[in-house]
């Protein structure tokens, strides 16, 4: 009977126990401050230390001690020391203290642990200590506590199963909770990003001004207040500065801010998603300077507040698929300039080299980015070794030299901080320090694309249909494999975006790639590593622990991937190309191909899993069992073993035509048995390797089956080469015929090269199913060229075997031309560039042929080319009609003439440089721009025509000088 009442006692007492507010009424008693109306409105520890200070922090702590202690003892007065209504009591107490006081009860459980079994709750403590030491996180240690409370109970009373049971469910509960209330100290930036009002006022509480001394979150406070705030907490010289978020009352700020002619400040936008990596809005809200009185500042902050709203700024967004969110307020003390500009980390414009482009002039930046008028230009090369760091600088003017290599040491540090990404910087000097005002991402040269692995992985240009089944396969694969290791840390990021065609060859997505090492904790300078190739230094421990269960999932796959593809190639490799080898093609119609071709696409999807994972299984087991390239056999590779194959069978051909001359080979070869013989052995060989191609990944390439005359020449070649034969074996056998390195590394190079085998014979099934595709087209009259095909996308593809798009029909001559014409040209180029920056890369240019007196040179602000005509504007008061036909000219380009310019096929600007907002505005919109072009609307006429190149800075008149 006793132990029923001590049932209901604990089941009613301690829930009530635990919703005792006393947190809250300590604070509200020794600070006046109401914890359920403030921050998260938790009645917490941490909501006391946060709002109420250590005073009310350290009685909080001792008042909810004092409450897990007691449910213990309220156990105890009903049943024995130890026993497992003593978990039960605190499990109570939790549930109390989370439905009625708004708390977690970690504080409480902890210390009603320690009465209850000091040696667990020791064990613990310690395991906790040592974990947070090392790992320095909050979140990690409070979940792996979690884990240890059943574990030491599980370990040190095995036989106790009630008590171990209790424990667990205990350890469930406070794992429920943490997930459904937000601590004080750290708001969920999902939470900030869903409810940006309930974010706003959670992050103040009670504090009413946000100074750029503090970590600033860019989703409450904008990017560029944000970066700021980093930036002056690495050290930099960053101008004192307070943010005014978009539910403040900005009053408290004003009242405290003595501005004077002495000490003016300046008050800047920072809007959520400006300065950001998806768009700059350069120059699109107001930027006051020169604020001297009160009145000023306020007067300043709601003008900056109003052009969020500002119809120009309002068709950006949209232009750029912008959320519209809401507008902070920077408000800083202004630097008195006596030098200013803006610095590029990369030319915007050529992209080639690592050159820093600076724009500067004497007095404000804003000058500069006006595009008023036209800068001093700079280009300076950071020249760093181990020991020493130089600049070499290209151009003059009255800007001191070494200022300016000071803003290029600044700017190229900047931009390493930023793991890489190309940095536009503000600064300004005033005589003593070189101050940062602003950093924010060039976001026309992202992403940043590279094609230092992709060149290894995809060689070579690429036809359309090739690219449009590659890249989904790719894509999609490394997708599932970076989704492995990273788990929920994975939202948000588009594998779809991985690799993109850049001059009709394959780049891999640096800017991406990069963002998933940091996400799965590789060292910061990865992204360098991809596009300088700066060396790598080991991750901090940290983030590998925090990897350490995605990580451990890829090793699974990893190990289980010989058995795994043992079992995919006797089950679905093998019978699959057995049934599309077997099968009569050239009887199919389109629809029957096209349901084959849908077949080896989905044999491909498996097979490109295994084409990925193996190759790096192998590496990564070469690399840590440090096996030399020379005692690894790769005989079993497809390509080598063709090679070898081929090279004994040639062997045999040289002994019997020591003298032939190289046309007459294989006529020679048919006069006698032994020939004979050696000619099936090579037919043979033909059949055996004719899925190959001397472009594997590439489905337009022929196969050998279908064009044996590349491997014939090499035939011949290998009969007519002098090298020397030992025992009637050539070098390449020789080379080859070594002691195999079995164990853990040769068995994956093994399952590499018949993973290659099967990846290249489904890629020559595919192939040979749509040359038999377009050989119906052809003679429909449908397609005009052999190779039609592959100028088309697999969609397209798809929608002319169904009839389904005339549209497309009747355009696809004009349209295979147009492709055909732009691959002939991207192969003649010569010169690759690594690295492209963009989605709009600037395209090797063959020079215009000018006429002397018929062209204009200016600053070239935004590549491209234009051809139109003529439409003078001097003023914004009588907005013309125009259209991409139309080359606008005008005095300057500020933000103010975004949305003329922005309608426009071409732009020329009297003044400007390419670091103006005009100009980035113009290369955000992709529309070709020439700056700096002197008497430009007194020079060019309404309706005269003209060419412009924007990657050059030329004006080119036509010949027709005529207005229209």
């Amino acid at each position: 009977m006793i132990e029923l009442w001590g049932a209901l006692v604990i089941l009613i007492v301690c829930p009530l126990l635990g919703g005792l507010p006393l947190i809250a009424w300590i604070t509200y008693a020794l600070k006046r401050k109401q914890l359920a109306r403030i921050g998260t409105g938790n009645i917490s520890v941490s909501a006391a230390f946060y709002h109420g200070g250590t005073l009310v922090g350290v009685l909080a702590v001792l008042s909810e001690a004092l409450k897990g202690i007691a449910a213990v003892f309220i156990s105890r007065a009903f049943f024995p020391s130890g026993s497992p209504w003593e978990i039960v009591a605190l499990i109570a107490l939790v549930l109390g203290r989370y439905w009625i006081a708004k708390g977690a009860g970690t504080t409480n459980v902890v210390w009603g642990f320690v009465v209850h079994d000091p040696l667990v709750a020791g064990f613990v403590s310690f395991f906790a200590l040592i974990s947070f030491t090392v790992l320095q996180s909050k979140r990690l240690v409070k979940y792996g506590v979690l884990f240890l409370f059943p574990l030491f109970v599980i370990i040190l009373h095995a036989d106790d199963f009630p008590k171990i049971l209790a424990t667990v469910a205990l350890a469930a509960l406070m794992g429920w909770i943490y997930r459904q209330i937000r601590d004080d100290l750290n708001l969920p930036a999902q939470d900030a990003a869903t409810d940006s009002q309930a974010a706003f006022e959670y992050l103040r509480g009670d504090r009413s001004i946000l100074t750029l001394d503090e970590e600033l979150d860019p989703a409450l406070v904008g990017q560029k207040a944000a970066t700021l705030a980093q930036i002056k907490r690495w050290g930099y010289p960053v101008p004192k500065g307070w943010v005014v978020s978009p539910v403040d009352d900005p009053q408290e700020l004003i009242d405290i801010l003595q501005p004077s002619d002495l000490s003016p400040l300046v008050v800047r936008s920072s809007a959520i998603g400006e300065d950001s990596e998806q768009a700059s809005a350069a120059g699109q809200y107001e930027t006051i300077l020169h604020v001297t009185s009160k009145q000023q500042l306020q007067d300043a902050i709601a003008q900056v507040r109003d052009s969020y709203n500002h119809p120009s700024a309002v068709q950006y967004r949209r232009d750029r698929s912008l959320q519209d969110t809401a507008m902070a307020v920077l408000v800083q003390q202004q630097v008195q300039s006596v030098y200013s500009g803006v610095a590029f980390t990369r030319d915007p414009i050529t992209q080639q080299g690592d050159a820093i482009v600076i724009e500067a002039l004497p007095g404000s930046p804003t000058q500069v980015v006006s595009g008023h008028v036209t800068p001093e230009q700079y280009r300076a090369f950071v020249v760093e070794t181990e020991k020493i760091s130089s600049v070499q600088l290209e151009g003059t003017g009255q800007i001191p030299q070494a200022i300016i290599k000071q803003v290029a040491h600044l700017a190229r540090r900047l931009e390493r901080r930023y793991h890489g990404i190309p940095q536009d910087i503000e600064w300004s000097y005033d005589g003593q320090t070189l101050w940062v005002l602003q950093s924010r991402p060039i976001t026309t040269l992202l992403p940043i694309w590279t094609r230092k692995i992709a060149a290894e992985v995809i060689p070579g240009v690429v036809h359309p249909l090739t690219w449009s089944i590659n890249r989904p396969l790719t894509c999609g694969v490394w997708g599932d494999i970076f989704s492995v290791v990273l788990g929920d840390r994975a939202f948000g990021l588009d594998f779809t975006e991985t690799a993109t065609l850049h001059y009709s060859r394959a780049y891999f997505s640096a800017s991406l790639l990069g963002e998933i090492f940091l996400r799965m904790g590789l060292p910061p300078e990865s992204l360098d590593f991809l596009t300088r190739g700066a060396k790598l230094s080991k991750p901090p421990l940290q983030s590998t622990w925090q990897n350490l269960p995605g990580l451990m999932r890829l090793l699974r796959q990893e190990m289980n991937l010989e058995k795994d593809f043992k079992q995919d190639y006797s089950n679905l490799f093998i019978p699959g190309l057995s049934q599309l080898a077997h099968e009569s093609i050239d009887e199919l119609e389109p629809p029957q191909i096209l349901e084959r071709v849908d077949f080896t696409l989905e044999l491909l999807h498996r097979g490109t899993y295994y084409s990925i994972l193996a190759p790096l299984s192998a590496a990564l087991r070469q690399a840590i069992f440090r096996v030399k390239d020379g005692k690894i056999d790769n005989s079993i590779t497809p390509e080598v073993a063709a090679l070898r194959s081929l090279s004994a069978v040639a062997a045999q051909a040289k002994q019997l035509l020591p003298e032939c001359e190289p046309d007459q080979v294989f006529e020679q070869l048919t006069q006698s048995p032994e020939g004979e013989k050696i000619l099936y052995e090579f037919n043979e060989l033909l059949e055996d390797y004719g899925y190959l191609s001397d472009v594997g990944t590439n489905i337009a390439v022929p196969t050998w089956k279908e064009d044996p005359q590349p491997i014939k020449q090499l035939f011949v070649q290998l009969i007519q080469g002098n090298q020397p034969q030992t025992g009637g074996i050539d070098p390449i056998n020789r080379a080859l015929s070594g002691k195999r390195q079995r164990g853990v590394v040769q068995r994956r190079v093994d399952i590499k090269g018949r993973v290659t085998e099967v990846y290249s014979r489904l890629l020559a099934e595919l192939r040979w199913r749509f040359v038999a595709l377009e050989k119906i087209w052809l003679q429909s009259g449908l397609l005009k060229e052999t190779g039609d095909i592959f100028f088309l996308e697999l969609d397209e593809v798809r929608r002319l075997v169904a009839e389904s798009d005339t549209e497309l029909k009747d355009g696809l001559l004009e349209l295979v031309q147009s492709r055909r014409s732009q691959f002939v040209q991207d192969s003649q180029i010569s010169q690759i560039p690594i690295l492209v920056y963009g989605n709009t890369p600037p395209h090797p240019l063959a020079p215009s042929e000018l006429y002397a007196d018929q062209f204009l040179q200016g600053i070239p602000a935004s590549h491209g080319q234009a051809e139109g005509r003529i439409k003078v504007v001097r003023n914004l008061q009588d907005l013309p009609e125009i259209d991409r036909e139309t080359i606008l000219v005008v005095p300057y380009t500020d933000s103010g003439w975004a949305p003329l310019l922005v309608r426009a096929g071409g732009i020329i600007a009297e003044a400007g440089g390419r670091l103006s907002h005009g100009a980035i505005v113009a290369r955000e919109y992709g529309i070709p721009a020439v700056m700096d072009v002197k008497g430009a609307t007194w020079l060019l006429q309404d309706g005269q025509r003209v060419r412009i190149d924007g990657s050059r800075g030329i004006v080119e008149l036509s010949n027709d000088l005529r207005p229209e």
